[in-house]
């Protein structure tokens, strides 16, 4: 369960997505870990405690900016609650995010604890988004309605894809293997993915995928505070 950390010239510190928040096990129950295999946890993984590695508070953060809202990458907005802090996400999770937690249709992967009226939600419409500088964000439905993939342009070290859960592991993006019953429009999926290996292609970008370990250790991830410019 990842999230980025980005020191921005002119807009500060901005965190896109941001883990599953404290006491995850307890909050997500044994029917959600059963699923997708238990999960080892420990205080020092919570958001705050690895912002701190960087040499920032997590009361630094400027913005945030959520790939989807499922509660692996989303859960940690708790520490954002009553904060008045930027909380950008599509307009299409938004809502149907809301709609699943108020009809049960989706509950589990989302939850209501983070989907509260008391965090800024700032909305973002459309299938492109220039949020700031060298930040651009495309809407790349599939695995939910309006999860949004952020490209990041660095002066050194070129372009980034991060893809929140549009991927979770390297084999559906390296050999376009789709994700079955994890993505909620399939057709939406495919779609997503071409525009995605072309954005790779034009940029030559480094593809960060939602979690997969090998992709993280060969990007160099493993830890904060690594860094990249």
């Amino acid at each position: 369960m990842l999230a980025f950390l980005i020191e921005h010239p002119t807009e500060g510190l901005i965190l896109y997505e941001t883990g599953a928040g404290e006491n995850y096990p307890e909050i997500v129950g044994a029917p959600v870990q059963d699923v997708f295999s238990r999960v080892d946890y420990d205080k020092s993984m919570n958001l705050d405690e690895q912002i701190a590695l960087t040499g920032h508070k997590i009361e630094d953060v400027k913005m945030v900016i959520i790939g989807h809202l499922h509660l692996d990458h989303s859960g940690g907005l708790e520490h954002f609650r009553g904060k008045n802090v930027p909380v950008y996400v599509h307009e299409l999770e938004l809502k149907y995010a809301f709609y699943s937690v108020a009809t049960k249709t989706d509950l589990g992967v989302y939850m209501p604890h983070y989907l509260t009226f008391d965090i800024n939600w700032v909305p973002v419409h459309g299938s492109y988004y220039e949020i700031a500088s060298g930040l651009n964000l495309h809407l790349s439905p599939g695995h939910t309605p309006g999860l949004m993939i952020m490209q990041v342009n660095l002066k050194n070290s070129g372009t980034w894809i991060f893809t929140s859960d549009q991927y979770h592991v390297k084999e559906n993006f390296e050999d376009d293997v789709p994700q079955g019953w994890l993505a909620r429009d399939h057709a939406a999926w495919v779609q997503s993915h071409q525009m995605i290996k072309g954005l790779k292609r034009r940029t030559n970008a480094k593809v960060v995928l939602g979690h997969c370990w090998d992709t993280v250790r060969a990007l160099g991830l493993e830890f904060a505070p690594k860094a990249y410019d």
